[in-house]
């Protein structure tokens, strides 16, 4: 790298960190959605579908497939991998023994499909499911997870 190039890209670095710290440089948007917090803190699984999808109304499908193991050996860093082939608007993933059992949300957008990959925490075994809205409907796929070594609670 040239002395002069880094130069360059330090002094502009530090003249945006400086305007961002003075405030000058405020987001004209903000891009992220509004917290589901009734979904994120309630310890019934029912009520955190309603508050997360609008509806408790739930359809076992193939279009939904986990990839996960089926025995976690620390119940702290759970890998799971959601794929789907319809197109996703709201993705969660939910272990139902959790003391709050609805883990993650993510609002994929419209049409968005494919893949959501994330490491959960459970504090048990546990069933897994992952629901997917698309088009109005609610599509899960389940799996149980033994866990050897407890992430939530111990």
């Amino acid at each position: 790298m040239k002395r002069r190039s880094f130069l360059k890209g330090s002094m502009a670095g530090a003249a945006l960190a400086v305007a961002a710290g003075a405030g000058l440089l405020k987001p004209s948007r903000v891009l992220a959605a509004e917290w589901p917090e009734v979904a994120l803190s309630s310890n019934e699984l029912d009520a955190a579908m309603q508050a997360a999808f609008g509806s408790t109304d739930v359809t076992d499908s193939d279009a939904v497939q986990i990839k996960a193991p089926l025995q976690a050996e620390n119940g702290a860093v759970v890998p799971i991998q959601v794929s789907t082939t319809v197109p996703a608007e709201k993705i969660a993933i939910i272990a139902e023994k959790n003391p709050i059992p609805m883990v993650t949300v993510l609002n994929a957008g419209d049409g968005a499909g494919g893949l959501y990959s994330v490491r959960i925490k459970m504090g048990e075994t546990s069933p897994v499911h992952c629901v997917v809205s698309s088009g109005g409907k609610l599509l899960r796929a389940t799996q149980e997870i033994k866990v050897t070594v407890g992430g939530c609670g111990g």
